[in-house]
């Protein structure tokens, strides 16, 4: 059991009868929290060279557990660097006004609004290029709704084709993007469409926001290292990761909990301790309603459009079976820990599936080692 579940564990009754979580909450802290436990079944390996048996206990796949939200962050990246055109991309981040953020706590229908703003922009941007030709970038957004405090920060990171492929067959690269219009144009076309989802209510914030931020929403879309050599490395990094690792949490007394960050503005080393109830609900207010999409994809990118044949892609299609191999259990333990999981401690041999085991009641461990011992024998004798 990880720091994370033990949390969780202890104030389990508190979480539902204090914080009021939605269902989805509830859901996807019962399935962190029974990760790993051997009573919900498992699959049984056993080497046919010397006996030796090892149980691997199911895993709860949700995205808010933080041993299972890596390997989906790695199913994740593996699955969006299948999509990418062998261009230069831009790695860009839209960020909203701090005033604006209760609004999508309270109603988290409304992120779909950051979605369409982006789109919208992106769009605008690429057709005011050449308005003949009509120029398609690829671009895929991914909401994160936490900072590196914890705390609620909507705000969309988009990773962006450096130049557009038009309807011809031409291909325009861009290197100088006009920060002025994304700001301006990011910041209106949002509070538009927030306007018209919540109604007159709206204006006043919408004013104030206009007054406090004459140059726009802060959008970050500088230049960087995001070449196609290194573009998948670099989604899984920013786009695909869990809102905190079990190594951030550096202290549990059963009262407070104790994690780090470095702070975005300067990188500094900050240590925060706040009540376990405090950071219980920082945490789950990240939880996505479920069939929610964190992840979007436009353009070029766009599920619904077929790639024109003079575009290349990053990772060819005779490599995708390589590549998906990297998201296998085996091969997540094995990149991540530098270790075979499979590979049997006593004799040096590779292990064997033996039996799976799909029993949710309470069965001692004991007795499914005795039923795979038994047959781990046979297995023996017949080889």
């Amino acid at each position: 059991m990880n720091v994370l579940q033990k949390i969780f564990l202890d104030h389990y009754e508190e979480i539902l009868y204090t914080l009021h979580p939605r269902n989805t909450e509830v859901e996807n802290i019962d399935k962190m929290i029974n990760c790993g436990v051997p009573s919900f079944g498992g699959a049984m390996y056993a080497c046919t060279h010397c006996g030796n048996l090892k149980f691997v206990p199911f895993r709860c796949h949700s995205r808010f557990c933080p041993t299972c939200g890596n390997k989906y962050a790695m199913e994740r990246t593996t699955s969006m660097s299948f999509k990418l055109v062998n261009v230069q991309h831009r790695h860009c981040v839209f960020t909203i006004d701090e005033n604006l953020r209760n609004f999508f706590l309270q109603d988290r229908s409304l992120l779909n609004c950051l979605f369409h703003s982006v789109s919208s922009v992106i769009s605008r941007m690429f057709f005011k290029l050449n308005r003949a030709k009509h120029f398609t970038p690829g671009y895929i957004m991914v909401l994160h709704t936490f900072g590196r405090d914890l705390k609620w920060n909507p705000h969309i990171h988009c990773l962006l084709s450096e130049g557009g492929y038009s309807d011809d067959g031409f291909w325009r690269h861009v290197k100088h993007f006009n920060y002025n219009y994304l700001r301006n144009a990011f910041r209106t076309a949002l509070l538009n469409e927030l306007e018209d989802r919540i109604g007159p209510s709206f204006k006043k914030v919408k004013a104030q926001c206009y007054t406090r931020h004459k140059q726009g929403f802060y959008v970050h879309a500088k230049p960087n290292l995001c070449d196609p050599n290194v573009v998948a490395k670099y989604i899984g990094r920013y786009l695909g990761r869990p809102v905190i690792a079990t190594s951030r949490i550096d202290r549990y007394d059963g009262d407070t909990v104790t994690f780090h960050y470095n702070r975005h503005e300067d990188d500094q080393y900050v240590e925060e301790t706040l009540p376990v109830m405090d950071f219980i609900k920082r945490l789950i207010r990240h939880i996505p309603e479920k069939h929610f999409k964190m992840i979007r994809y436009g353009g070029l990118y766009a599920r619904h459009r077929k790639m024109d044949s003079k575009l290349h892609r990053v990772i060819s299609k005779e490599k995708h079976r390589i590549y998906r191999s990297f998201t296998q259990w085996r091969t997540c333990i094995l990149l991540s820990f530098g270790y075979d999981p499979l590979h049997c401690p006593n004799c040096n041999h590779k292990m064997e599936l033996l039996e799976l085991y799909y029993n949710h009641k309470r069965v001692p461990l004991e007795e499914l080692y005795e039923k795979a011992m038994s047959k781990s024998r046979g297995m023996r004798s017949s080889a």
